[in-house]
């Protein structure tokens, strides 16, 4: 019947895509998949909200109900936090002030990647630190871009070169990037001539442009990752829930017995607020995790009141903004090695269209941008990261303000390491810290992860949770090791790269067949 009210071609279009319809109108036989399509993963449905605000409630009710930990924080830390701990078999809560991926974790460069501005820091620079946590986060690409391979992919990424001496720089530069990957290197990078780098990217300024080199990172999608976190994490049995706030600690009295926690001086209460309903209600635990990012240091003052406590975070605003797809190629991304004040620049595409950026700009220390409060993107950095998109452009493509079609801003809970003299007249520049993580054990049992970045958020988790199990005695409670590095996230089970056309061809053969097709 279908056949007889629509063409062949509606029909194509329909049901499996222009690829699809393209074979259809040329008559060409399509062939059948050599193999059968991987079972369906088995049906789940998370729990609503209102059981896990239950299950939270319960936790004061009885010691049976009392979370192992309490996680403060829905970013990409928390997340993964909550998802190792409760695939150790651990009991898991997770509160988050705002909606999960709010914060900072939505607002990358969305680059999975060692870092191969950290690696010239390390050579030249002669820095240990550095060089530890470029080979941390090539480890962790590799598990990254495994762990959740439908919502992450391998991206070129281009070095224009403009000096001749920088040839065999940048050239030993990547492969030793390459090297350091060693047997879990995504591809191995290339020289291009100047007329290659233009052809595969047509917008690449090319006034003294001698060649280029492409080296590969991994690319995701940073909200949707952190969504996908929280959902195994609470698949594998954790509570999790939105919109509820940690608005205050109840301290216990070190002379009494009653707290359950390893030590009598441990934190073992926290009043949480339905931000929805503005209902307050208690919530025990046996340790607290402080995963807030660049608001870690609030909540340490909170459990542990000090006002002569140097920060342990630096604040540091991220700008990116959204350009037209023309700006780069599909496939193919851009990276400006030293602006004009020794930053980087990333234009990559993203969506269907190109974002670039990023500022380091840090936040006066006085004044840092409180919880809660959403930053925003200044005109004076949005004019910055589309000056330096425009020198690396060719003249034509008219770089425009009216080209912006969004803009947003994240900050960086960077790490203030000795050198950085937090409290001195002149502290580090933001851009010189270095980008690794921190785990503090507070007086009051409460455990603050701080630093990293998204590539490094499942080791800062493994690190977390250890320390957790090792300070709070919870050794009888888990019931294996850390298996995340094996652990495929929601979404992947049965995914493969070519499977969206085996399963557009099943739906044309079902409409050829007149079977009728749900959607």
């Amino acid at each position: 019947m279908l056949r007889k009210v629509f063409s062949r071609r509606t029909l194509a279009i329909a049901t499996g895509g222009t690829a699809l319809a393209y074979c259809c109108i040329n008559s060409g036989p399509v062939q059948a998949p050599q193999s059968p399509l991987p079972p369906p993963p088995p049906s789940w449905t998370p729990p609503s909200r209102a059981e896990m605000l239950a299950s939270l409630r319960a936790s004061a009710e009885s010691p049976d109900n009392e979370f192992d930990l309490l996680v403060v924080g829905g970013g990409a830390t928390g997340a993964g936090v909550a998802l190792d701990a409760a695939s150790r078999g651990l009991k898991v809560a997770l509160v988050e002030r705002n909606d999960f991926s709010s914060g900072t974790s939505s607002k990358s460069t969305k680059l999975v990647h060692g870092g191969v501005r950290y690696l010239q820091k390390a050579v030249f620079e002669l820095d240990y630190d550095q060089y530890k946590l470029v080979r941390e986060a090539l480890h962790e690409r590799h598990i990254f871009l495994q762990t959740a391979p439908y919502l992450s992919h391998m991206l070129p990424i281009m070095l224009p070169i403009y000096k001749h001496w920088q040839v065999p720089y940048y050239w030993a530069g990547c492969k030793l990037y390459d090297f350091l990957a060693g047997k879990q290197n995504i591809q191995s990078s290339y020289l291009l001539s100047k007329s290659r780098a233009l052809h595969s990217f047509p917008t690449l300024n090319p006034n003294g442009l001698v060649g280029a080199v492409v080296y590969y990172d991994g690319q995701h999608n940073d909200s949707r990752m952190n969504i996908a976190l929280v959902l195994t994490a609470i698949a594998h049995g954790a509570t999790i829930t939105n919109y509820t706030a940690l608005t205050s600690l109840v301290h216990p009295d070190p002379t009494t017995t009653t707290t359950t926690s390893t030590t009598p001086h441990h934190l073992s209460t926290a009043l949480i607020t339905d931000t929805l309903t503005s209902q307050t209600f208690p919530v025990r635990f046996k340790c607290l995790i402080n995963a807030t990012g660049p608001h870690a240091d609030t909540l340490l003052q909170l459990a542990d009141p000090d006002p002569e406590r140097a920060p342990m975070v630096r604040q540091s605003r991220g700008v990116h903004i959204a350009l037209p797809p023309y700006y780069a190629p599909r496939r193919m991304g851009l990276i400006d090695p030293k602006t004009e004040d020794g930053r980087v620049v990333f234009l990559l595409p993203w969506e269907g269209g190109t974002i670039a950026g990023t500022t380091d700009t840090p936040v006066d220390a006085p004044a840092p941008a409180p919880a809660g409060e959403e930053p925003m993107a200044q005109e004076e950095e949005i004019r910055w990261v589309l000056d330096e998109v425009k020198r690396c452009l060719a003249p034509d493509v008219g770089v425009s303000r009216a080209d912006v079609l969004s803009a947003w801003c994240g900050l960086r809970p960077l790490v203030v390491g000795p050198s950085a003299s937090p409290g001195g007249d002149t502290p580090t520049p933001t851009q010189s810290l270095v980008r690794s993580h921190v785990i503090h054990v507070s007086p009051s049992g409460m455990i603050t992860i701080v630093g990293g970045k998204w590539t490094t958020y499942r080791e800062m988790a493994r690190e977390t949770v250890d320390t957790a199990v090792r300070v709070h005695g919870l050794e009888t409670r888990v019931r294996s090791g850390c298996v995340t590095e094996t652990l495929q996230l929601i979404g992947s089970a049965g995914w493969e790269t070519g499977l969206y056309l085996r399963l557009a061809e099943r739906v044309r053969a079902c409409v050829r067949r007149g079977v009728r097709v749900r959607s």
